[in-house]
């Protein structure tokens, strides 16, 4: 099943609950109502924006289907802008005086001989209307490059919601070239010339972008122009954008609410009967497990569900069969995920995932059984994919500042469990040599997931330990323990310094250990000699660990370590750097002082 196919199956299912729009409408932003009497004049206005924090916004609606527009002048029925409706707008409007045309000519040619007492109304006040009565009540400049609608002066519906109003929709959707076979459907109809306009992708133009467009001349084949060369008819395309725009919706069930780099992630399930009640769990079960870190505005009622969360997704991660978790879910139930990405006017597919919930609920399970290390870096639950890839790649810590091609191809193989992409590994190791705080669990936990992985998969080396092994045999490990200790002996020795051993030779021991750590292990001895005359417990006992670590070593160094080494240098590190018997010699001299 294709991207499209699905949608248009998706669309049926949101028609059913009267989630999405009928054919030939769509949902826009409306700022203001005009009320017209019978004689065209505007009697009154409506403003139909609502609070938002400190602003007003605009209020969105069900309207006859906005047309797409890229650079030419196309007016709206039955509402648009007020440069269409009024003639006027707050900028230079170079060509308002054309697109207040376009407006009154198609909507006059429409109207002409039309009985129904709210069309005939308009029809009267597009014939009457110049633009300079604006500048009169009850028109405010709020309006102006506000969305209009129109409302006859007594009645409760608006224009576009009469049945005269329909019939003119209903007969716009029904027009359109020659009959051709549709690519979705299967079925013959006219094509529709341009695709849809999908909106609230996270980095797209604010208006919409296509998902699908034949803009070059190289597309042309056989003289077929834009949407002529893969035929898609005007009902599927319209179904898969109604569809695809409300899940994409902020605040949607069906979406991600973040983006993952410049990622956002819709997923939908496919109900197989009128109750779509077991699809509607698996959404939800997805998203909670895709994201099972709890929001910190959680209400405190939300305890006990945060709890079972919590222990599913340990249980997940231990292997546990998915139905035995989540008995309201079928796990067998068909289930898409889609990442769409910003490219330019257009949209990029950054991965299409198709399968049963099962199988992605699994995927999560192995991600997390492969995230895990000790002690956990995060509280309770494990982190969402884009805290995960925050916390390990991005610069500052921006969430902006993810690479997003690392950010799609880490997504997929979360959620399909194939090998993680090894560019993660790499930026995770290039953010610790660029500063980063190896300490922090963060690097560690997601060089060791990609370690883990690919001993699993690809039958290499062993996995990396989940918790501090003191008889690891791998050296580069032992050399991240013994950096850890040198640290610590520094640490008690001095309390604060400018810059810790970690902050001047973290990259350098980690990469070339043989040009560093004879430096290090000379200058250990000075702070050894100190802590033996002010904390003689934990001089003894963290020289008698260093001594353990180096007769773990091989006789010679290694002159350099390869990028796979350098991450269980890392995680080395960071289990010695939080070992707890570390921290107890140090209290215990404490208590002793």
């Amino acid at each position: 099943m294709t991207v499209l196919q699905a949608l248009c199956g998706y669309y049926d299912r949101m028609a059913a609950r009267g989630e999405v729009e009928p054919p030939g409408y769509s949902r826009e932003k409306i700022g203001f109502v005009l009320v017209l009497a019978a004689d065209g004049t505007v009697v009154d206005k409506e403003d139909l924006r609502e609070k938002s924090g400190r602003n007003l916004v605009p209020r969105l609606l069900v309207v006859p289907a906005a047309i797409k527009r890229t650079a030419g002048i196309a007016p709206n029925l039955l509402w648009d802008k007020s440069a269409y409706v009024l003639g006027r707008t707050a900028g230079a409007g170079r060509r308002t005086a054309g697109e207040h045309a376009a407006f009154r000519k198609r909507h006059l040619d429409l109207l002409e001989g039309t009985t129904d007492p709210g069309l005939l109304a308009l029809r009267r006040f597009l014939e009457a209307w110049e633009p300079a009565r604006f500048d009169a009540p009850p028109f405010v400049p709020d309006m102006l490059d506000a969305n209009l609608v129109f409302r006859l002066d007594g009645d409760r519906v608006l224009l576009h919601e009469r049945d005269a109003a329909r019939a003119l929709v209903a007969g716009r959707a029904g027009r359109g070239g020659t009959p051709r076979l549709c690519l979705v459907t299967g079925r013959l109809a006219p094509p529709v010339v341009l695709h849809p306009a999908i909106k609230h992708v996270a980095g797209a133009q604010s208006s919409g972008a296509s998902l699908v467009s034949f803009n070059q001349e190289s597309f042309t084949s056989y003289g077929q122009v834009q949407g002529e060369g893969a035929p898609t008819s005007q009902e599927a395309a319209f179904r898969y954008g109604a569809a695809l725009n409300r899940m994409l919706t902020p605040g949607s069930a069906n979406r991600l609410p973040r983006p993952v780099g410049d990622t956002t992630i819709v997923f939908w399930a496919d109900a197989s009967g009128a109750d779509d009640t077991p699809a509607r769990n698996a959404e939800a079960a997805f998203a909670a497990l895709f994201d099972p870190t709890p929001p910190p505005e959680a209400p405190a009622d939300d305890a006990a569900e945060t709890s079972a969360l919590r222990e599913a997704v340990q249980q997940l991660a231990a292997g546990r069969p998915v139905e035995n978790l989540f008995p309201r879910v079928d796990p067998g139930v068909r289930f898409h995920v889609l990442g769409l990405a910003p490219n330019a006017a257009r949209l990029s597919v950054r991965f299409w995932l198709s399968d049963s919930f099962s199988a992605f609920a699994t995927a999560l399970g192995a991600h997390y059984h492969d995230l895990a290390i000790t002690p956990s870096p995060w509280h309770a639950t494990p982190p969402s994919v884009a805290r995960l890839l925050v916390k390990t790649t991005a610069v500052q810590e921006k969430f902006d500042n993810i690479p997003p091609l690392l950010a799609g191809e880490a997504l997929r193989a979360i959620l399909t469990g194939a090998p993680y992409p090894q560019s993660l590994f790499a930026a995770a190791i290039m953010r610790l040599r660029a500063g980063d705080d190896a300490a922090s669990g963060w690097h560690a936990a997601a060089l060791r997931a990609v370690l883990a992985r690919e001993a699993r998969l690809l039958h290499r080396k062993e996995e990396p330990p989940v918790s501090l092994d003191r008889d690891c045999p791998n050296a580069a490990y032992q050399l991240g323990r013994l950096f850890a200790l040198l640290e610590a002996a520094q640490w008690m020795a001095l309390n604060t310094v400018n810059a810790t051993i970690r902050d001047r030779y973290f990259g350098a021991a980690s990469a070339t250990p043989a040009s560093v750590f004879p430096l290090l292990l000379r200058g250990v001895q000075n702070h050894l000699a100190k802590l033996r005359k002010e904390k003689t417990g934990f001089a003894i006992w963290i020289e008698h660990e260093i001594e353990d670590v180096v007769d773990r070593l091989p006789p010679s160094l290694p002159r350099a370590l390869k990028l796979e080494d350098q991450g269980r240098f890392a995680i080395g590190y960071y289990h010695q750097r939080r070992d707890k018997r570390e921290d107890a010699a140090g209290e215990g001299d404490n208590n002793a002082e």
